[in-house]
C-alpha cells in the first residue's frame, strides 16, 4: 500500500485540485443574484397596485369630464329651448290678448247695437203709449163731462150737484140733531168735507149752517159722522174754543179760507145735506 507520505506529489496534486475547486465555487457564488427578501415582493406588489390605481383613476376623471362637458352642452341647449319656449309663450300670450281684445270689442259693439235697437223700439211703444193716455184722457174728460152734464140734468129740485155728491141747504133752522135726523129722511147725511173745492163750494150758500162734524163721543176728539177721523180743517181763528158746552161744528160766514166753529148743539142754524152719487 502506497502512503501519502511516499508520494508527495500526488498529495500536492490534490490539494491544488481542491484550492481550485473551492475558489471557483466562490467565483460562482459571488456572481449569483441574491434572491428577493419577502418584504421586497409586498413593496413591489403595492407599487404596482398603486400604478393601477392612479391608471384608473385618470381613466375615471377623463371619463367624467367628458360627461360634465356633454351634459353641460345639454343644458346650455335645454336652456336655449327654454328661452325659445318663453318668447314662443310670450308671442302667444300677446295673440291670445289681442284676440279677447277683438271678441271683447265685437260683443261691445254688438251690444251697443242691440241697446241701441231696444232703445229705438221703446221709444216707438212710449210715443204710442202718449198718444194712446192723451186720447184716453181726452176721451175720459169728454165722458165725465157727459156724466155731469146727465147728473145735472137729472139733479132734483132743490139739490146741487158737485164732484159726485148732491148737496141741498135748509131753509129753515133747527139743532145738530134735528137737521141731521132730517138728512137722514131724505136719503142723505149732514155734509162731510173732504177738500178745500168742497170747502168753496159750500160758500155759495151764504148761510151759517150746520156740518156732520162732532165731539160728542170724546171730547176734543172731532169726527165725521161717518165715524171718519176729521183730516182736513178749516177752523176759524181761537177755534174750538168751547169745551163740552160746544160740541157740534157749524160754517160761519166772516172768513171764505177759515169757517169753521164751535157751537152749542141745540142752538139753531140751517144745515146742508150731502147725498153720494154713484159713479
Amino acid at each position: 500500500m502506497v502512503s501519502l507520505e511516499d508520494k508527495p506529489e500526488i498529495y500536492e496534486n490534490f490539494e491544488d485540485v481542491s484550492d481550485r475547486k473551492a475558489a471557483s465555487r466562490r467565483s460562482v457564488e459571488d456572481f449569483k443574484v441574491p434572491a428577493a427578501a419577502p418584504g421586497m415582493k409586498m413593496n413591489r406588489l403595492v407599487v404596482v397596485s398603486l400604478g393601477l390605481l392612479c391608471i384608473l383613476q385618470a381613466a375615471l376623471i377623463i371619463y367624467l369630464i367628458s360627461q360634465q362637458n356633454s351634459l353641460t352642452e345639454e343644458r346650455d341647449q335645454m336652456k336655449r329651448n327654454n328661452l325659445d319656449l318663453k318668447a314662443s309663450g310670450k308671442n302667444l300670450t300677446e295673440e291670445r290678448d289681442d284676440l279677447k281684445r277683438t271678441v271683447k270689442d265685437f260683443d261691445l259693439e254688438a251690444q251697443l247695437k242691440m241697446t241701441v235697437s231696444q232703445q229705438n223700439s221703446l221709444t216707438e211703444e212710449r210715443d204710442k203709449l202718449k198718444r194712446i193716455n192723451l186720447e184716453m184722457v181726452a176721451t175720459n174728460k169728454n165722458l165725465a163731462k157727459e156724466r155731469d152734464d146727465l147728473k145735472k140734468s137729472v139733479t132734483p129740485l132743490g139739490w146741487k150737484y158737485f164732484s159726485s155728491s148732491l148737496y141741498t141747504i135748509s131753509s129753515i133752522r133747527k139743532n145738530w140733531q134735528e137737521s141731521r135726523d132730517d138728512c137722514l129722511q131724505k136719503g142723505a147725511d149732514l155734509v162731510i168735507v173732504n177738500s178745500r173745492e168742497e170747502e168753496n163750494f159750500l160758500s155759495q150758500f151764504h148761510e151759517t149752517m150746520w156740518i156732520g162734524l162732532t165731539d160728542l163721543e170724546t171730547e176734543g176728539t172731532w169726527k165725521w159722522v161717518d165715524g171718519t177721523p176729521m183730516t182736513e180743517r178749516y177752523w176759524g181763528p181761537g177755534e174750538p174754543n168751547g169745551r163740552t158746552s160746544e160740541n157740534c161744528g157749524d160754517i160761519k160766514q166772516y172768513d171764505l179760507g177759515k169757517r169753521w166753529n164751535d157751537a152749542n148743539c141745540n142752538i139753531k142754524v140751517c144745515w146742508t145735506c150731502e147725498k153720494k152719487v154713484s159713479p
